[in-house]
């Protein structure tokens, strides 16, 4: 008996190979073999949304192969990826490849080892049709939505851009962001901060945060009273140095904190981006690796169980063997009496999956060293770390707090010491900014209640609130998956599209919207309110997995969402503003004749224009218009931009060790410096991740600016090494030699991926750049 197994990747079939004896023929489809067209919409509408599949041009060659080889095999196992767009590839090969008549036969395994493959392979089962339908509810979804908006967008707005269903509304979110940030206004309060001394060391900080007994700020949140100015604050620090400072109460208790669970992919994708710099994109491409499989003595093997899932199960297995590692590598204490199994989080999660972790515990980074590549190595200690340490003891802790009055003040201090480091001992999880905590931890001085303390110094600081922090990947990422948009599968494709559309960019690590972006999302939310709410979108996710669960049928799906969809529709074609020609209405008068202006959009890109034009010739560029002669959010948006604290700021120089990193502006505009200039002349560059192709030089490459300032990409190890590129390098090895990497290319006219080696001649268009999502969705 032969039999045909057929998985999605070159990769994934390499592995798996390894472990079917030579009864199994294993090949891959690479993705999807079929798809909606793109040249139109391909869903009849009237007749129960029946959607039109064509093959995909693309894949002839790799579809007549699969035919040949199951016409000759008894028997066809269909293994994709296990989850709804696996689940679809299943069910169109089954359609298009496999013979009337022939066993054909459906395998999942939440990781490629050996073991989980024959247990596979042993227990098959058969398409689930509730999970394709799912994904069919979606595809059809996403192609209304983008077929049927962006067209009217290319008349009213611009050719060549587009809505997306889901996009649309993650844009929509950076978008209000911005406006938020506008529209902030900073609120001054003051503390007072003394610096004590008691009967032995060590010397400690103490804050004031009551007065009269009324809570004082100290932080961002607001509170029943504050101190408000400089006078006031002056007055009060009068006050208190003149009274004693007694030590009125003192709490201590034990505290624990228990280990974080094993990666969900949203996690990873968080953690990934703060800890390692990692895009999202770029998580799951070494992800997708590291499960498919990697060279190790010469045999592929899978390093990870399968890396998108919303669950924090772990396998029985997976537990005991994980336990007997931190039993013989860690002393007794490290280990708890019983395994953790974590808690899943509430809402619908894809329980059949597994937490991301290491498909062997004794798969030490360290063991692996050798077989990995740095990006590799790196995602994979930190899924290992993270697993490991999940299933260690707590971090226990002594938390101390000191209360002290003076004058009509109260002060408080707290210590908190490490007593047992438990998991922490392993790994610490990544913080964002706006989670960190301001105290440090540190230990107080053993002192008794009713002490009179002496007060070295008392300090004030003036301190102004700051606006919103702008989104970055990791925190854009944690908002999608709290407001229920999309699925952690689809995050990198959202966040790649918004991107590519020009509808933001990135700076500093941040996404700011661009004008279009902007307009783009006002325009939408005035003619199409459900697609562009956040609730509604999480509402529609909900009812896609009342499809996969087989509670609601996907054609009633879509019935209810094209009701009220159409009469959009038709709305937006006749009272949508036309960009080119009458323009959006503004709340700023025509300099000349009086009139309103609108915002228009020529060659050069928006500009304010008279809405009596021709008759009134009044025209301005955007960004000459005072940000106070407008209360349009839009306008303000487009007009200008508060700045914030970036990422790096703040942090210690790499260089000096001495200067901490600060914003400065330039020639070419703002830049992240040392504070030690001139002794100290380091800049600091936004890294591209990809190592120097120059063999002699650890070196990595860097964005940088020309004297004239325009943006290229050169080695770090500047100048000792002279390593440039115009395009920027990707992580991304060239399949078709060996480069480690290409060069995108991106313009208005194409968006490209090039192989630098010029022998090579490697082109690929971004639209057909091999992902996860295997289908371009035409947003």
């Amino acid at each position: 008996m032969t039999a045909l197994v057929i998985v999605e990747s070159p990769a994934k079939a390499k592995t798996i190979n390894k472990y079917l004896g030579k009864d199994f023929i294993v090949l891959a489809s690479m993705g999807h073999v079929r798809d909606l067209p793109r040249n139109q919409l391909g869903v009849d509408i009237e007749h129960d949304f029946t959607p039109q599949y064509i093959t995909m041009p693309s894949k002839n060659k790799v579809i007549n192969q699969l035919q040949s080889a199951a016409k000759k095999a008894d028997a066809v196992y269909l293994a994709p990826d296990p989850d709804r767009e696996g689940e679809a590839i299943c069910w169109h090969l089954e359609e298009s490849i496999v013979p009337a008549g022939k066993p054909v036969y459906r395998v999942q395994f939440n990781e490629i080892t050996k073991r989980a493959i024959q247990q596979a392979i042993e227990n098959p089962g058969h398409t689930d049709m509730n999970r394709v339908n799912a994904q069919q509810a979606r595809r059809i979804l996403d192609r209304l939505v983008g077929y049927k908006i962006s067209p009217i967008l290319w008349k009213k707005v611009k050719r060549g851009i587009s809505a997306g269903r889901v996009q649309s509304v993650a844009l929509r979110m950076i978008v209000d962001r911005e406006y938020a940030i506008l529209a902030f206004k900073p609120e001054e309060y003051w503390t007072l901060t003394a610096n004590m001394r008691g009967s032995v060391p060590p010397d400690f900080k103490t804050k004031l945060i009551k007065w009269e007994g009324k809570s004082l700020r100290v932080s961002a949140k607001k509170t029943a009273s504050a101190i408000e100015n400089g006078d006031q604050a002056k007055d009060m620090a009068s006050l208190i140095k003149a009274s004693d400072f007694t030590l009125s109460h003192i709490q201590k208790k034990a505290r624990r904190q228990n280990p974080p669970p094993p990666f969900t992919t949203s996690k990873l994708q968080q953690d990934a981006s703060r800890s390692l710099g990692f895009s999202v994109k770029k998580t799951m491409m070494v992800a997708q690796r590291l499960y498919e499989g990697v060279e190790i003595d010469g045999e592929p093997r899978g390093l990870i169980t399968y890396m998108r899932t919303d669950s924090t199960r772990v396998s029985d297995e997976a537990l005991t063997e994980v336990r007997h590692f931190i039993g013989s590598h860690y002393p007794p204490e490290y280990l708890p009496k019983s395994a953790r199994q974590p808690k899943q989080k509430k809402g619908k999660i894809q329980d059949g999956h597994e937490a991301i972790r290491p498909t062997h515990a004794d798969n030490t980074p360290e063991r692996l060293t050798p077989y990995l590549n740095s990006d590799e190595l790196r995602l994979y200690t930190l899924i290992w770390k993270r697993f490991v340490a999940s299933q260690m003891e707590a971090k226990r802790m002594n938390e101390t707090v000191f209360h002290i009055e003076a004058a009509k003040g109260l002060f408080e201090s707290r210590g908190l010491v490490t007593t047992f480091p438990g998991f922490s001992a392993l790994y610490q999880e990544s913080k964002a900014r706006s989670q960190e905590k301001v105290e440090k931890s540190a230990d107080l001085p053993d002192l008794q209640q009713g002490e009179t303390l002496q007060c070295l110094s008392l300090d004030t600081e003036q301190i102004f609130t700051k606006p919103p922090a702008r989104y970055s990947e990791a925190s854009l990422v944690k908002a999608l998956e709290d407001n229920g948009i999309g699925r952690p599968s689809t995050y990198a494709a959202i966040i790649s599209t918004i991107q590519n559309r020009d509808y933001v960019e990135k700076k500093q690590a941040r996404f700011h919207p661009t004008n279009l972006g902007m307009i783009v999302t006002d325009m939408l939310l005035a003619s199409f309110s459900d697609v562009m709410d956040i609730q509604y979108t999480a509402r529609m996710e909900n009812q896609l997995d009342r499809v996969e669960e087989g509670k609601q049928t996907w054609q009633n799906l879509l019935g209810e969402f094209y009701r009220g969809f159409e009469d959009h529709l038709v709305a937006a074609k006749e009272k949508m503003p036309d960009l080119k020609r009458e323009g959006i209405h503004t709340d700023i008068d025509c300099e000349l004749c009086g009139k309103p202006t609108v915002i228009k959009s020529g060659k050069y890109g928006q500009f304010l224009s008279c809405s009596d034009y021709p008759n009134c010739k009044f025209a301005k560029p955007i960004k000459e218009i005072k940000l106070e002669s407008t209360n349009m959010p839009l306008l303000k948006g487009m007009i200008g931009v508060r700045e914030e604290i970036s990422e790096s700021e703040g942090k210690t120089c790499p260089s000096c060790g001495k200067g901490s990193l600060v914003q400065k502006r330039g020639k070419f505009g703002e830049f992240i410096a040392c504070s030690n200039y001139p002794e100290c002349r380091y800049i600091h560059r936004e890294s591209t991740g990809v190592k120097c192709p120059d063999k002699d030089c650890n070196g990595e490459i860097i964005e940088r600016k020309s004297k004239r300032g325009k943006i290229f990409y050169g080695c770090s190890a500047f100048p000792k090494c002279h390593v440039v590129f115009w395009d920027k390098p990707v992580d991304i090895p060239c399949p078709s030699c060996t480069s480690p990497f290409l060069t995108e290319k991106k313009t208005k006219r194409q968006h490209v991926y090039v192989c630098p080696d010029k022998e090579c001649g490697y082109r690929i268009d971004a639209s057909e750049l091999p992902e996860r999502e295997k289908v371009v969705h035409p947003q």
